[in-house]
């Protein structure tokens, strides 16, 4: 269980994570090497598994994204396995969730353009051993889109 001050530190960094020790440790109430010390605890413990840039997929050129939902014919253990390795290697899938109802799978899926995903379903997702069927759903626009939990302070 995290205490106050974790939650504290995890709240200001998932604001801002280029944030100084120092200023870090000011923001939350607590002493430069105290707040070096929890932090080197939270990466060790693997409740922060690392620190990222945010990029605006539109103004870095993605400006199609889908939600693919995916089902298996079969849900025979090596399609599953397969399934999971090959989605893990196409960086175009930037979340999947194996899910319950009517898709085993749901997939984030950006890329550049119509063309881009439609070679991206042709060229990778359909050729897939065990899919037995592929909806999409093309975002039309972002309401809301944040990578902070919401750490109650």
């Amino acid at each position: 269980m995290l205490g106050s001050k974790d939650r504290q530190l995890l709240a200001e960094l998932q604001i801002d994570s280029r944030l100084t020790m120092q200023e870090l440790a000011e923001r939350v109430g607590m002493s430069t090497s105290a707040c070096w010390r929890r932090v080197k605890a939270l990466e060790a413990d693997g409740i922060i598994s690392r620190y990222a840039v945010i990029v605006d997929p539109k103004k870095a050129g993605f400006g199609l994204s889908s939600m693919v939902h995916v089902s298996l014919a079969r849900h025979e253990q090596k399609h599953v396995d397969h399934f999971i390795r090959e989605v893990s290697r196409h960086p175009e899938v930037l979340e999947c969730f194996a899910t319950s109802g009517e898709a085993d799978f749901h997939l984030r899926v950006v890329v550049e353009d119509m063309d881009a995903y439609n070679a991206f379903l042709d060229d990778f997702v359909f050729k897939l051993p065990g899919v037995s069927q592929v909806r999409s759903n093309i975002v039309l626009k972002e309401i809301k889109a944040d990578t902070a939990l919401p750490f109650r302070v």
